[in-house]
């Protein structure tokens, strides 16, 4: 089993971690715009889950607000008695409510982060977090000192045992990265979105790149085409695919097929080498919502990086 390890923390997780935003299921922000990801059976998610730990995956990434806490509680019921089996990790900032499944907005004082971080533990039915992850990804990096000294707090607590955020910008990650036990940055990284400062700092703090959009919200399984359409619960539902930067991207795997899969693999299995290869801190976190799903991506763990060969061929045809 191809593992990475989890930052300064040294626990050891799958190299591929389950990302758990879909299966909570359908709920709403505070603009009125749906942002799950369409309807989902917790029968399902479930199965998943239980597919995923037959198949080695030891790291779970969810947030208290996908599906205003469903996520947490399906999680929860799919891992009853595996809890010693997996590093979980989940996320704090927003506000919801549960039963209308409505997000009202955003809260990141230290009342609002050990309010969230009890409301998780009562969710997930466990007494500890593996990783706190900070979920405002554009809050002001002055203030963020306060929010990262409540989560050293919750860890001198035993509430959570290491904390990061989720964010893009790696000046606001450097900010939890001067904390004892900030162990990772949770960043949006792909093979067409590279973010290569991020990088250096997770270098620099020696932490773990966990990697959101992995497959780029599924472009690159290769199963959309120009003419896909999307549900109206679905938060891709406005994807144009006939034009601008989606189309680009659509063309470019179209031109990137026959590198990436010349071993063997499924163009979702690439994208999830390449993240590999790209640096030894990556831990990808695609998504589900099927049994199916849930074995093409763990296939990618037999296959491991792309070849430093296969590498060049992408890099090549992407500067093309």
């Amino acid at each position: 089993m191809l593992t990475r390890k989890l930052g300064r923390s040294n626990i050891q997780v799958s190299a591929m971690g389950l990302g758990c935003w879909a299966i909570g299921g359908p709920f709403t922000n505070e603009h009125g715009k749906p942002v799950g990801w369409g309807q989902v059976n917790d029968g399902d998610s479930v199965r998943a889950i239980h597919r995923a730990l037959d198949l080695g995956i030891t790291f779970f990434d969810t947030a208290d607000v996908y599906g205003c806490g469903h996520s947490e509680r399906v999680l929860s019921q799919a891992l009853a008695g595996k809890r010693d089996r997996v590093v979980l990790a989940t996320k704090f900032g927003r506000v919801f409510d549960e039963q209308t499944r409505l997000v009202l907005g955003n809260d990141a004082s230290p009342e609002h982060i050990r309010r969230a971080c009890e409301a998780s533990l009562r969710r997930l039915r466990t007494d500890h977090i593996d990783l706190y992850q900070f979920h405002l990804g554009s809050y002001d990096p002055a203030p963020a000192a306060e929010v990262r000294d409540t989560l050293e707090a919750l860890v001198a607590e035993g509430r959570i045992r290491w904390y990061d955020w989720s964010t893009d910008d790696p000046h606001r990650a450097r900010v939890f990265a001067q904390g004892a036990h900030c162990a990772a940055v949770q960043h949006r990284l792909n093979l067409f979105e590279d973010n290569p400062k991020m990088i250096e700092l997770c270098d620099e703090f020696d932490l773990a790149s966990i990697n959101r959009g992995p497959l780029a919200m599924g472009l690159l399984t290769g199963k959309f085409s120009a003419e896909s359409q999307l549900p109206q619960d679905d938060v891709r539902r406005e994807w144009n695919l006939r034009e601008g930067k989606l189309a680009q991207d659509l063309a470019k795997l179209q031109a990137l097929r026959a590198v990436l899969t010349q071993d063997g693999r499924t163009l979702a299995q690439a994208a999830l080498g390449w993240l590999w290869a790209h640096s030894r801190r990556t831990i990808p976190i695609p998504g589900c919502k099927t049994v199916q799903q849930v074995e093409e991506n763990a296939g990618a763990l037999r296959f491991g990086p792309l070849s430093d060969e296969q590498m060049k061929q992408v890099n090549d045809l992407l500067a093309g």
